[in-house]
C-alpha cells in the first residue's frame, strides 16, 4: 500500500521516469546490494537524463532504429563485483553519453570486455542514442578502403555523427602509421562531442608504448584516456564454459 501511495505522489509531481526507475529497482534483486545513496543517485540520474533528452535530444525511436544493426542485441549488464556493480550501474544511466565521455575497458582475453561494451552500447540505444560497433581491425580496413575510393571524409563524417562508437579489441597488434592517424582523426571528431567505448587487452598505462611515436601517442591518449571511465576486468576466461564436447 505504501508503495502504491508513493508511486501516485511521484506521478502527481510529474516524476514519471523516477517512478518507473524505482519500480524497476524493486523488481531487480541486484539493487539490494547498493546503499540508499547509490539507489537514490540512480533514480535522480534517470529523471534528469530524461528531462535533458526531452529538451534537446532526438526521438528515441529514430535513434534506436539507426543503432541496432551495429550492436549485439543479446547482451545484458551483468557486473561481477560490488565495486564494479556500482560503476556499471552508474554508466547504465547513460549520463556519460549525454556528457560525451569515454569508457575504456581493459583485461585479458575472455574476461568479458566485448560483452560489457555491447551491453553499454545497447543500453544507450534503449535510451534513444545511436550506436555503432566495430572491431578495431575491421574499422581500420574500412577506412583504408574509403581512402582508396575517395569516400574517406564521408565515412569519417558518418562515424562522427554516431552518439556511441564502440571500438573493440584495439591494440591486438602494433598499429600501423595510417591506423594511428585514423584513430586520431576519429577521436578528434568525438572528443567533447560524442561518446566512445574502447576495449583492449593492453592496459591503458601502456598505450604510449604501443603507439610508439610520442607526439601522436600524446594526442591520442589525451583525447580518450583523460575523459574516460576506466574498467579493468580480471579473472579466468569465460569462454572455457562455452566449450562444446562430443
Amino acid at each position: 500500500m505504501l508503495t502504491e501511495q508513493t508511486m501516485e505522489k511521484l506521478k502527481s509531481l510529474r516524476l514519471d521516469v523516477f517512478a518507473a526507475a524505482w519500480a524497476e529497482q524493486q523488481k531487480n534483486p541486484d539493487h539490494a546490494s547498493l546503499s540508499f545513496d547509490e539507489r537514490l543517485g540512480l533514480l535522480v540520474d534517470a529523471e534528469c537524463l530524461h528531462r535533458e533528452k526531452s529538451a534537446t535530444g532526438p526521438t528515441a525511436q529514430g535513434s534506436q532504429a539507426q543503432a541496432r544493426p551495429g550492436v549485439h542485441r543479446k547482451h545484458r549488464l551483468r557486473p561481477q563485483t560490488r565495486t564494479r556493480q556500482a560503476v556499471v550501474r552508474q554508466l547504465a544511466t547513460c549520463r556519460w553519453v549525454q556528457e560525451h565521455h569515454a569508457v575504456v575497458i581493459s583485461g585479458a582475453t575472455g574476461t568479458g570486455k566485448t560483452y560489457l561494451a555491447c551491453a553499454l552500447a545497447q543500453q544507450a540505444c534503449r535510451r534513444g542514442h545511436s550506436a555503432l560497433y566495430r572491431r578495431a581491425p575491421r574499422l581500420f580496413d574500412e577506412l583504408a578502403l574509403a581512402r582508396a575510393d575517395g569516400t574517406y571524409a564521408r565515412l569519417l563524417a558518418r562515424i562522427a555523427r554516431i552518439d556511441v562508437l564502440v571500438i573493440d579489441d584495439w591494440g591486438l597488434a602494433q598499429p600501423r602509421e595510417t591506423e594511428k592517424h585514423d584513430l586520431l582523426e576519429i577521436l578528434e571528431d568525438r572528443c567533447g562531442n560524442r561518446a566512445t567505448i574502447m576495449t583492449s587487452q593492453v592496459d591503458p598505462k601502456h598505450w604510449h608504448q604501443l603507439l610508439g611515436e610520442p607526439t601522436l601517442a600524446d594526442a591520442i591518449v589525451d583525447r580518450i584516456i583523460n575523459r574516460a571511465h576506466k574498467i579493468a576486468l580480471k579473472g579466468p576466461t569465460k569462454r572455457k564454459d562455452e566449450t562444446i564436447t562430443t
